[in-house]
C-alpha cells in the first residue's frame, strides 16, 4: 500500500515532467475539458450520457481494500475528493443489504452531481434508482438490461480486445471498459494487458467514450491520459490509501492540468 505522501511525490513527478512527455494529440484538441467545475451545477441540465464527458476519474468501490467502510462511506470520501463517477462493485453483500447501502449513496451523490454505477446487476440498478449498470462479458447482455433501466439510465460494458470493442459499439452501450491497460491484481484476468498501443488506436477509432482500466496508477495514469485515454478507472490506487478523499483530489488534480488548454496549445 503507497503512503499518502508516496501518491503525492508520484503525482509531483508526473507533474514536472509531463511537458517533455505529452503530445497535443489530435484526439485531445477535440476532446479537451477543464473538469475543475464542482457542485451540482455541472450536471443540472445534463443528461446521464452528456454527463460521461466530465467524469475523468472513474472510481470503482471495494470494501475489502478499505477496512470493510460501507459504499456509501468511501463514496462520501470520493465525493469529497472530486470524483464524478463512482462504480458500486460487491459480489459478496447479499441484495438488500447492498440495496440499501447503495440506494445512501445515491442519495448523498444525485444532489452533488456525481453519478451512481452498479456492477453487473441491473435490477439493483434499477431499485436503487443508480444512473446506470456496468456489466461484463458474460453478464446480462445489454439488450435485456436496456428493457430492465429504460432508456434514461446509462449501460457500460467492458472489453477487453479490439474486437470486443468494436463489437461494443453496435450493442446500445452508452460506453465501454477498455482494458486491462497494464497487468493488475485487483480482479482476475483472463486476458493480457493491452498497453498504450491500444489505448492510441481507441482514441482515433472508437465512436463512443471508452474508459481505460487495469493497473492504472500514481505512476501510469498521466502516461494513459497521453496516449488518448479520456477517462480512467481508478480502484486499488483510490482504495489502499489512508485518506481516500485526499488521494482523490490528487488524481482529480493531475487531470484537470492534463486538461487545461493553455497546456494543449
Amino acid at each position: 500500500m503507497l503512503s499518502d505522501l508516496e501518491v503525492e511525490g508520484s503525482l509531483k513527478a508526473v507533474l514536472r515532467t509531463r511537458e517533455n512527455k505529452w503530445e497535443s494529440l489530435p484526439f485531445l484538441k477535440t476532446q479537451r475539458l477543464s473538469l475543475s467545475t464542482q457542485g451540482s451545477s455541472l450536471r443540472t441540465f445534463m443528461t446521464n450520457r452528456e454527463a460521461i464527458a466530465h467524469w475523468g476519474i472513474y472510481a470503482i468501490t471495494d470494501r475489502g481494500m478499505t477496512s470493510d467502510r460501507t459504499h456509501t462511506e468511501i463514496g462520501e470520501r470520493l465525493i469529497e475528493g472530486g470524483v464524478r463517477v463512482i462504480q458500486v462493485r460487491d459480489k459478496t453483500t447479499p441484495f438488500e443489504d447492498l440495496l440499501e447501502d447503495t440506494r445512501r449513496l445515491v442519495a448523498l451523490a444525485r444532489p452533488r452531481g456525481v453519478s451512481i454505477l452498479v456492477n453487473d446487476n441491473p435490477y439493483l440498478a434499477r431499485e436503487a434508482d443508480a444512473d446506470g449498470v456496468h456489466l461484463g462479458q458474460t453478464d446480462c447482455p445489454v439488450a435485456i438490461a436496456r428493457d430492465i433501466l429504460g432508456p434514461g439510465r446509462l449501460i457500460g460494458l467492458s472489453t477487453h480486445t479490439r474486437d470486443q470493442a468494436l463489437r461494443a459499439q453496435d450493442m446500445d452501450a452508452d460506453y465501454i471498459g477498455f482494458g486491462p491497460i497494464f497487468h493488475t491484481d485487483t480482479k482476475r484476468q483472463f486476458y493480457l494487458p493491452l498497453g498504450l498501443a491500444a489505448m492510441r488506436w481507441a482514441a482515433a477509432t472508437l465512436r463512443v467514450p471508452f474508459v481505460a482500466i487495469g493497473g492504472i496508477t500514481a505512476e501510469t495514469i498521466a502516461d494513459v491520459l497521453a496516449a488518448g485515454a479520456r477517462h480512467c478507472a481508478m480502484v486499488s490506487a483510490l482504495m489502499k490509501v489512508g485518506d481516500i478523499a485526499a488521494t482523490a483530489q490528487r488524481f482529480v488534480r493531475l487531470c484537470n492540468q492534463m486538461w487545461q488548454e493553455d497546456d494543449l496549445e
